[in-house]
């Protein structure tokens, strides 16, 4: 009888191998975090992630990340296309001595943050930081307590490769802060809307726009007991329907309410 050749029983080897070998595991259109969740889990909703860090590595480009109960969900870096949303939830991301949210997707990528509540326990340096993204949506969520340097709630500090940056931000509290809104003009064109939001509380300013390629727009929205402030051409237009408290830097521009 014939024996086998080696590189028979070696292939045969290999093919049981391949055969045998989990599939890698793809990435999740909608993934899940719970408080009792564990990030060695697939992120399903029968078996979800605790933080959104181990959630966006098990989710797709354009996918989302549902929180299912009240917790804290620990900061992450956004860098693609993603939805976090935690409507009706109580649940954030407490953040001392560091950023919560930092973006820097790609230049066409959308990201939206909707329901969170940011606590920066006093020594927090960014709430939420948009380094670069085609459009990024916040709504529905609190920012609070950023204290450390350099303190900023909201940030908007496009990067060299970021284009036409667009942030829309609704229904947003930001209080408690050394700086609410900040908003750098980069080497391109940048965009900011506030709508119905509120902006009040801050040490040093409500809001600060530097650099003319920082526009922004405000509809709705309250900048109290701390000034809003231009700078270095800076835009901002007002539906003339916005509250700026006194010392605050005029709007550059006034458009009628539609």
């Amino acid at each position: 009888m014939r024996r086998p050749s080696i590189a028979v029983s070696v292939l045969c080897l290999l093919v049981l191998a391949l055969g045998g070998a989990p599939a890698a595991q793809a990435q999740a259109v909608r993934t899940w975090v719970s408080g009792v969740g564990d990030d060695a889990n697939p992120c399903s909703r029968t078996a979800p992630c605790k933080t959104f860090a181990g959630a966006i590595s098990k989710t797709a480009a354009a996918g989302e990340i549902s929180v299912l109960d009240p917790g804290g969900y620990g900061a992450v870096t956004i860098t693609k296309s993603i939805s976090i949303v935690a409507k009706g939830i109580e649940a954030g991301i407490t953040s001392p001595g560091i950023a919560a949210i930092v973006v820097n997707a790609g230049p066409a990528d959308f990201v939206s943050i909707r329901g969170l509540t940011i606590e920066g326990g006093g020594t927090g340096t960014y709430g939420i930081r948009v380094l670069q993204a085609g459009s990024v949506n916040i709504a529905d969520t609190v920012i609070k307590g950023i204290k450390g340097s350099p303190g900023f709630g909201l940030d908007i500090a496009p990067s060299a490769a970021a284009t036409n940056l667009l942030a829309y931000v609704k229904n947003v509290e930001v209080f408690d802060n050394a700086v609410g809104i900040h908003m750098l003009g980069g080497p391109n064109a940048a965009g900011l809307v506030i709508d119905g939001s509120t902006i009040t509380g801050n040490s040093a300013n409500a809001a600060v726009f530097d650099g003319a390629n920082a526009a922004a727009r405000a509809q709705a929205s309250s900048f109290a007991n701390t000034p809003l402030l231009l700078t270095n051409g800076a835009k901002l237009t007002s539906n003339g329907n916005n509250f700026f408290v006194g010392g605050s830097s005029a709007p550059t521009s006034l458009s009628p309410l539609q």
